[in-house]
Formats: C-alpha cells, sequence, structure tokens
C-alpha cells in the first residue's frame, strides 16, 4: 500500500514548509541539559530532544507501567520512557535505530541510576528485537517527508513506512492483553493515523 496524504495539498503544503523551517533549527541546536518530568538528561545534538508536548506520554507511562510488565521502548531517542518505564519496571528493551540515541539514552539511564532495569538494542524497529511485552511505547516520527539524515529521522518517517511496518508487527510483540502506548503530534496525518489502528 502506498501512502496519500490524507489532507488538502494547501495543508501538505503548508506542513512542508514549517517542517523544513523546524528541521533547519533541531540541525543548528547545541547539546542540551534538560529536567523532564523531574529527572535530568544530557540531549547531544545528533539526538533529538523530548518536546515539551511528549511530556503527555511521559506522564501516560509513570500511570500505565506496572513492577510486573515487560516493557519495550520504541525510538527511545534520548531514552526518556524507557527511563521512566524502569523507575517502575525492571524489565525494559530501549530500540533506536540512530546509533547517538543509543549512547545517549544509555549514559542518561546511568544518570538516573536505572541502567542496570533497561536493555539496550540499536536496531530499526523489531529487527533485534526478541520476545513479547506487556506494553510497547511508540513516539514515531510524526511527518511523512523523506529524511536527509539520521537526525530527521527522528520526525521525518518517508510515506510512513516506519508507522505502516511498526502496526504490521507490533501484534506479534505482545503478550496477550498487551497494550500499545503511542504518542503522535497534529503535525502528522492524523487520519492516517486513525486508519492504520
Amino acid at each position: 500500500m502506498s501512502y496519500r496524504p490524507m489532507m488538502p495539498e494547501k495543508q501538505v503544503q503548508e506542513r512542508q514548509k514549517w517542517h523544513d523551517k523546524a528541521y533547519n533549527e533541531m540541525k543548528n541546536r547545541k547539546n542540551l541539559s534538560l529536567t523532564y518530568l523531574g529527572r535530568k538528561f544530557i540531549v547531544p545534538k545528533q539526538v533529538f530532544p523530548p518536546a515539551p508536548m511528549s511530556k503527555l506520554l511521559g506522564k501516560s507511562v509513570l500511570k500505565e507501567v506496572k513492577k510486573t510488565d515487560r516493557v519495550l521502548d520504541m525510538g527511545t531517542g534520548s531514552g526518556v520512557n524507557a527511563i521512566l518505564a524502569a523507575s517502575k519496571s525492571s524489565d525494559v528493551v530501549a530500540v533506536d535505530i540512530n546509533p547517538y540515541a543509543i549512547r545517549c539514552a544509555k549514559l542518561n539511564a546511568k544518570k538516573n541510576k536505572v541502567d542496570s532495569r533497561i536493555k539496550f538494542l540499536n536496531s530499526d524497529l523489531f529487527e533485534e528485537v526478541k520476545g513479547k511485552f506487556d506494553l510497547i511505547i511508540f513516539d514515531p516520527p510524526f511527518r511523512w517527508f523523506t529524511p536527509r539524515d539520521m537526525l530527521e529521522r527522528s520526525v521525518a518517517d518517508k510515506n510512513y513506512s516506519t508507522l505502516t511496518a511498526f502496526f504490521r508487527s507490533a501484534k506479534k510483540y505482545l503478550n496477550e492483553n498487551g497494550r500499545i502506548l503511542i504518542f503522535f503530534g497534529t503535525s502528522g496525518d492524523l487520519n492516517y493515523l486513525k486508519f492504520l489502528i
């Protein structure tokens, strides 16, 4: 199946223009030190930092994760959601395709004293993932544009190939009564996300 935007062409053009501006700002930012839901993080410029709205996902992670859950954080980035999950569960797997993100997430897990509770995998979606999970957390790239580099890949997913592949495979990695917690920005094509779900 080939993706086509489920919105008027004018909206597509506006989002492309906004995306290009945001990407240029992201490329030129410096390394960050930040506090996220009471925890300290370092985010190098090669890794996409948590956006202010993503705290909604972080708060949901804290509410949703149970002590006995096996948790997968898909697209971990700086590790914020894996680290939040590891504050409750001792069986967390954090995955990212960006090797800088994996290094960053490992350092942040150590900084937050939960590194022994998280296994880190440099993987394209489920490629290196083994086993089943009670909860899969996914903060995917919101926009369907073609990424120019690994950093932009955290916000751009050419024709939503990653998002589509995630939904094709995710069920195979869920335990019975397993859950998916997904965060998706309004700068993306929400109609397409609804179609996939």
